[in-house]
């Protein structure tokens, strides 16, 4: 065999073993382990398709958009979720079966219902029914019954984070009005006083404040949204500045650093600006003298860490300790408030933490994530 002759073959084999072994590598790309393993992928993908609908809270929406899913989970022709008052939705051929005594036993019970074609198990809200799932079959095996009953279980889970997340959502907006019926009537009375002193002898100036106090007002008080950006809540705070220095005038110096990365940040609404008027009320007025605010937000990797420092008066600790676990409000404009709306949107891990001394000023630093899949954006 010649030189030609044999480098040919070789060429052949290895174009051979090269497709074989893309060939294996393809198939083998194709499989998810054993039988076992894809029928846990398959759930799992499953229960991840009807869980957004669930978390939605029992309607006739949700229900139809997680039914489809959960009669994939089941494996049966048809399926129902029900409220308290009946079904919500249908799932596959819906057969002529009486299905009401059952329902109304595992309503009335809460547990798993079955006769010889149907399964009705509850589906409950921290141990209180609120529905059903209703389940008819050639056959209620045992098998079925404990499946559905399994179902049940997680379908009410589901519900609970839905419960869990409207309850999160009203607590934030009671806490929000709340810190802003405290904060306005201090704010508004010194702002008017302060636009008030300059209508005669400076009216373009006494004009100006008033656009501002507008504007601030507007922001404050607005109606949508518990969350903002990070550079709304500074635009804010510029304008509460303006208004507070035409009262302070040259005794008030304000020092801020920014990172321009942080300004997108969404935080609850109204986290920073109570703060800074805790400084200036509680820190800076009461200060003989001139006073320095310094207000600081910094990019830290995966967090936004904002400062507020002021070198006024200070306070005791332990009244500062009091405030935030709620013993005592001492005049504290929303400290508690905003370490509580903290804690409830990212965890104990946050809130706010406070260093002061009497005669020796005050600093505030909170630190948040810089990104939270369940943190809205802001409106």
């Amino acid at each position: 065999m010649d030189n030609f002759t044999t480098a040919a073959v070789v060429v052949v084999v290895l174009v051979a073993t090269a497709a074989f072994v893309r060939w294996r590598l393809l198939t083998s790309r194709r499989t998810l382990g054993s039988p076992a393993d894809r029928a846990t992928y398959r759930t799992l993908h499953t229960a991840s398709l009807a869980a957004p609908a669930l978390r939605l809270g029992l309607d006739k929406d949700s229900a139809t958009r997680a039914i489809p899913h959960v009669r994939a989970l089941l494996g049966t022709s048809t399926v129902a979720i029900t409220d308290m008052h009946g079904p919500l939705a249908w799932g596959g051929q819906r057969r002529e079966v009486d299905v009401e005594v059952l329902m109304s036993d595992a309503l009335a019970r809460g547990t798993t219902q079955a006769s010889d074609r149907v399964i009705v198990a509850p589906l409950s809200v921290e141990q209180r029914v609120v529905g059903s799932i209703v389940v008819i079959s050639d056959e209620a095996s045992a098998g079925l019954v404990r499946a559905t009953t399994e179902v049940a279980r997680w379908m009410s889970s589901q519900l609970e984070l839905a419960e869990l997340s409207e309850s999160r959502t009203a607590l934030m907006e009671a806490e929000l009005r709340a810190l802003r019926a405290q904060i306005s009537p201090h704010f508004i009375y010194n702002s008017l006083g302060a636009i008030a002193s300059f209508v005669r002898t400076d009216p373009e100036r006494a004009r100006e404040l008033l656009l501002e106090f507008a504007d601030f007002t507007r922001y404050s008080f607005r109606e949508h949204g518990e969350f903002t950006t990070l550079a709304e809540e500074l635009r804010s705070i510029e304008r509460y500045l303006v208004l507070e220095k035409a009262r302070f005038g040259d005794r008030l110096r304000v020092v801020t650093r920014v990172a321009p990365e942080v300004l997108s940040v969404t935080l609850p609404f109204l986290s920073v600006q109570p703060l800074v008027e805790n400084a200036i009320r509680h820190g800076l007025e009461a200060k003989d003298g001139d006073g320095t605010l310094t207000v600081i937000a910094l990019d830290e990797g995966a967090e936004c860490v904002i400062t507020i420092e002021d070198d006024g008066v200070g306070a005791d600790p332990d009244v500062v300790r009091d405030v935030l676990i709620g013993r005592t409000t001492s005049g504290s404009v929303g400290l508690a408030n905003v370490d509580e709306r903290l804690r409830t949107v990212y965890g104990d891990e946050y809130g706010i933490v406070v260093e002061t001394a009497p005669g020796l000023g005050t600093k505030v630093t909170l630190r948040f994530p810089k990104f939270r899949p369940d943190v809205p954006a802001a409106s």
